[in-house]
């Protein structure tokens, strides 16, 4: 699944258009039957005219029909895209899940008796990699704060072998330095892995910026439309032969169907980025002056906790941030979510349409505290928001009414 064929030196929103659509894989250009997206492409059995044909596709290269498990056309297409678009990237591998990428990236490179240091604002089901999966193999987690660049380095061990980070955090927002991070990783020989599906490599080139692998829920901003679950890990050439391998031992595929849906996201992915990173900042900026809102986490947002390290590491943003009511309690919270008209209440984010959750990290923490520093104690409700392409004026509107339903308390 490596990529290949593509001009670097287009633009990144040139890319999304033009990646993976080789030849091979649309018909030659200008002749009857050619098409502009790959076909869908469903077989678990390839078929060859003879035995010498079938011995040429035994060799485990990436792009060479063998076996389903492998993939085909509609699953190397993404994958193909994916990897024009990561600056640095030797391939990408592609899994069912984003959960299934970050298993996959941390098992390519941890091994029985090893030490993970973890960022203590990663995704909960990360950390349940991290406490149960890992565990039952003898790799030890340890949570550092991620915005403790001193604590980091003082938890090295000489078992630590892999550090994950996740920036911005996917709840509580905090940028963390990674390409100082990943120096000090350098330094002392640790793999980098960074789950960068808030900025994606268009708001963030993480092989650039020092992580050794990217990760990223494809669920999210690739599909766009809330319909597919997948999820990738890009690396240059020395990471990407360990996920390669690790996948394929693991028996990972995934379906050309969910293939042909994320490609198709894809396409639209910087344009729907812009809107929703517009219509964000926008509302983080309005709830900056409720007096409701006792803070607003949101790192686009100047004077927001980690917004000097996104101006200068990120080109991009994208439409999830998180605000802290002003006191109150969970049942107020609670008011203020059911009260709104045009948000769905459920988990993910980076569809079309706009999503809001409860946010309560006090209980996934381990090395940092929640409230966060600097928050009076009694400031801990809050929501996270996901914002999509509604019209903003319509979703301040919304928002608004909801807040007169957490006065009610």
């Amino acid at each position: 699944m490596a990529g290949g064929g593509d001009d670097k030196d287009l633009k990144p929103a040139t890319r999304l258009v033009t990646s993976g659509r080789r030849a091979e894989w649309t018909g030659i250009p200008g002749h009857p039957g050619s098409v502009v997206s790959p076909a869908v492409w469903r077989a678990s059995t390839h078929l060859y005219p003879d035995v010498a044909a079938l011995n040429a596709g035994k060799p485990n290269e990436d792009g060479h029909f063998y076996y389903g498990r492998r993939g085909a056309p509609t699953q190397w297409a993404l994958a193909d895209a994916l990897t024009a678009l990561e600056p640095g990237a030797a391939g990408t591998m592609l899994y069912p899940s984003g959960v299934a990428a970050l298993a996959g990236a941390l098992l390519a490179v941890l091994r029985p008796g090893d030490v993970l240091l973890m960022t203590d604002n990663a995704y909960e089901p990360t950390r349940n990699i991290g406490r149960a999966l890992l565990k039952d193999f003898g790799i030890e987690t340890r949570w550092f704060d991620p915005q403790d660049t001193g604590a980091f380095r003082a938890a090295i061990c000489d078992r630590t072998r892999t550090v994950l980070l996740e920036s911005p955090g996917s709840l509580t927002m905090e940028v963390q330095d990674v390409p100082a991070l990943a120096a000090i990783a350098r330094e002392r020989g640790l793999a980098v892995i960074l789950d960068n599906t808030w900025a994606g490599p268009l708001g963030f080139p993480a092989l650039e910026r020092g992580a050794d692998i990217t990760v990223m829920s494809l669920t999210k901003h690739v599909g766009g439309h809330s319909d597919l679950m997948l999820g990738s890990a890009a690396a240059g050439e020395r990471y990407y032969a360990k996920l390669r391998r690790t996948a394929q031992l693991l028996g990972q595929v995934v379906s050309p169907d969910d293939a042909a849906l994320a490609l198709r996201g894809l396409r639209t992915m910087g344009l729907r980025l812009a809107q929703e990173t517009a219509s964000a900042l926008e509302l983080a900026e309005w709830f900056e002056a409720q007096p409701e809102v006792a803070r607003v986490l949101c790192p686009m947002l100047p004077g927001s906790p980690g917004h000097e390290l996104w101006a200068r590491d990120f080109a991009g943003g994208c439409g999830l941030f998180s605000f802290v009511f002003r006191g109150g309690d969970g049942a107020a919270r609670d008011r203020f979510i059911d009260a709104l008209n045009l948000f769905g209440i459920g988990f993910s984010w980076g569809g079309f349409e706009s999503l809001v959750t409860p946010l309560d990290p006090a209980g996934v923490r381990t090395a940092s505290s929640w409230p966060l520093p600097g928050m009076d104690d009694a400031d801990r409700f809050g929501v996270r928001l996901s914002i999509g392409l509604e019209a903003v004026d319509d979703l301040q509107a919304d928002l608004a009414q909801a807040l007169q339903a957490w006065r009610a308390s």
